[in-house]
């Protein structure tokens, strides 16, 4: 099935793309790096390196023009963006009951009240500001009802044109748009990763620090990228098996993961046993697959002429 937006305003211009993408085995995609010079820097250097890969492609695709540029300049103002600004994108509407359980906003504001907390130890908050990306229009009034002392930025317009019968308009992905834009800018995103919406602004949030791999708190997923390849990981330590739950660990196994329960535990598949259960998380580190990519050297010839 193919889905038709329009991406430009005075002339009208489609892009025609499908819904899913499916990778063939060969083409490798996410969870896997570039050339195997990059990856022992990368390690070094962030703590999520598919993540940091992946953002770069991202980075590049999603340029703004000059409106648009202009827009988001505009509406920064407008606005009052400014730091420090936690961002919180709760996405319900359509994807509650299907793909994503209901999380109440308080279940956000638990964690955004953790993390400014930790700021104030390193520095002064004038302000408790809270950028609130959300498809449902009633939830920044119960937002400032239940929590007066935070300052909420946000456009209710946007959470109108993000409705059901709104969404594949041109107002609505502007406002989408404009959401990944400022929750990208945001220093700590509060958020469920069943979203692509908070996904695709963590990825771009990674082109503006050096790491930014841990300035996250999604209430489901752990990161994945749409047709990435299997994640997996590599036990560094030895686990037995507590509970039937569990799934016994030696260092070497590589786990093939579920999902993150976030209370010190994830649930996997050791693929040497074929047994899935859960394990703690700390037990493990990433495995990166690598691939070895053209370089292209004669692009710098180009360049020089």
């Amino acid at each position: 099935m193919l889905e038709k937006v329009r991406l430009t305003t005075g002339t009208f211009r489609w892009w025609s793309c499908p819904s899913w993408i499916v990778f063939t085995p060969d083409l490798r995609t996410s969870r896997s790096l570039s050339q195997k010079t990059l990856r022992p820097r990368l390690q070094r250097l962030h703590g999520d390196p598919s993540v940091w890969w992946v953002s770069q492609f991202v980075k590049y695709l999603v340029r703004p023009q000059a409106w648009l540029e202009k827009e988001i300049q505009e509406t920064c103002v407008k606005l009052g963006f400014k730091h420090p600004i936690i961002g919180v994108h709760v996405r319900r509407t359509d994807k509650v009951g299907t793909e994503a359980a209901f999380h109440p906003i308080e279940e956000y504001m638990v964690h955004v009240e953790e993390q400014f907390q930790y700021m104030a130890q390193r520095g002064h908050v004038d302000k408790k500001r809270v950028y609130l990306a959300t498809d449902d229009p009633s939830l920044l009034q119960e937002a400032k009802t239940k929590y007066s002392d935070y300052e909420f930025i946000s456009d209710n317009s946007i959470s109108w044109s993000a409705s059901l019968h709104n969404r594949y308009t041109e107002n609505s992905l502007r406002g989408v748009i404009l959401d990944i834009h400022f929750l990208s800018q945001t220093d700590f995103l509060v958020c469920t990763f069943s979203s692509q919406v908070c996904r695709v602004a963590y990825e771009i949030m990674q082109t503006l620090h050096p790491d930014a791999s841990a300035f996250f708190r999604s209430l489901d997923d752990i990161y994945y990228f749409g047709g990435q390849n299997a994640h997996n990981q590599i036990a560094i330590y030895p686990h037995q098996a507590r509970t039937a739950e569990d799934i016994p660990l030696e260092p070497g196994d590589v786990i093939g993961v579920a999902g993150n329960h976030w209370d010190g535990y994830s649930k996997g598949v050791n693929r040497k046993l074929g047994r899935t259960g859960l394990y703690p998380s700390y037990k493990v580190k990433e495995k990166i697959e690598t691939v070895k990519y053209p370089t292209y050297p004669e692009a710098d010839k180009l360049l020089s002429l």
